[in-house]
């Protein structure tokens, strides 16, 4: 990100407009339907304690192990499988806060039930596929900018740089486009490259010639040292509040279906009364903030 930040900086791409992040994810399944047997729980497996604060269901295989990413109970959809991992440099250089406005666009199911399809009103897992615009505010000399998350297989459209090079978009990836020219990188903002603009060498930078279980196994300390000492760690909440918004932001767009207004002062939807539910948590009886 410290390149594609330098060349931004520079005016290589002019003003940035868009951020747009897509990934191949999901590859667990979305149920369109919930289920409807009634497997018995597996030895040993405390179904009760899995659910915590969630309301009570009958226990099935299909909301547990890596499957659980794809129900709004349980977890945040790709985007918060693989967003975190991509936008979290993101958020931090553009400064990101809250967003304003919060388009999703989405992929439905429909059955067909004798002769007449009927389109599933799904209210519990997420669609197969997705695309939510997020619209950020000016924040200092940054002006407004807007975020753009693809899942399912969706992308951007092919820039017309590619197509005259006879070359298309891969199945991953992150572009900043700017109003002078574009920005092209793997989905984790790696191997950036200047598609159209002012074309710039990469600044240089120090190489960082650990292996990835070496640099993982460095930070391991930092973390150990943040939970004995209290220091904050710099993976923490604090830090992650604002991904954190836009994925909750996303599941809640996604949920209505419709494009949402924030007011990031009060942390409430204003033109779409029924978002505002899924930005909250009803606890089981039990489970209330305070009772383990």
């Amino acid at each position: 990100m410290e390149t594609v930040m330098a060349w931004i900086n520079a005016g290589a791409i002019g003003t940035l407009k868009e951020v747009h992040n897509w990934t191949n994810r999901p590859v667990w399944p979305q149920y369109p339907n919930l289920p409807t047997d009634t497997p018995a729980v597996p030895d040993g497996f405390d179904w009760d304690l899995w659910l915590g604060p969630e309301a009570f269901r009958p226990y099935h295989p299909n909301y547990t192990h890596m499957v659980f990413r794809g129900w709004y109970d349980f977890g945040g959809g790709s985007m918060a499988d693989m967003g975190h991992y991509s936008l979290w440099t993101v958020f931090n250089a553009l400064k990101l806060t809250s967003p304003t406005i919060i388009e999703p666009c989405r992929s439905h199911f429909v059955n067909f039930n004798d002769v007449t399809p009927s389109r599933v009103n799904n209210n519990f897992s997420f669609p197969m596929a997705s695309m939510v615009r997020f619209h950020y505010p000016a924040n200092g000399d940054r002006p407004p900018v807007d975020l753009c998350w693809y899942d399912g297989g969706m992308r951007p459209p092919n820039p017309t740089e590619l197509l005259d090079v006879n070359k298309e978009l891969p199945a991953e990836g992150m572009m900043f486009v700017g109003d002078k020219g574009k920005i092209l990188a793997g989905f984790n903002v790696q191997n950036p490259q200047i598609i159209s603009g002012t074309k710039m060498e990469a600044p240089a930078k120090a190489v960082d010639q650990r292996s990835q279980v070496e640099q993982t196994s460095a930070a391991l300390p930092l973390f150990v040292d943040a939970c004995k000492t209290g220091k904050q760690y710099a993976g923490n909440f604090r830090e992650a509040e604002a991904i954190t918004e836009a994925i909750n932001l996303y599941s809640a767009s996604l949920r209505t279906n419709k494009m949402l207004r924030y007011d990031a002062g009060t942390h409430k939807v204003t033109n779409v009364t029924e978002a505002n539910k899924y930005l909250d948590r009803e606890y089981r009886e039990g489970w209330e903030p305070g009772m383990i």
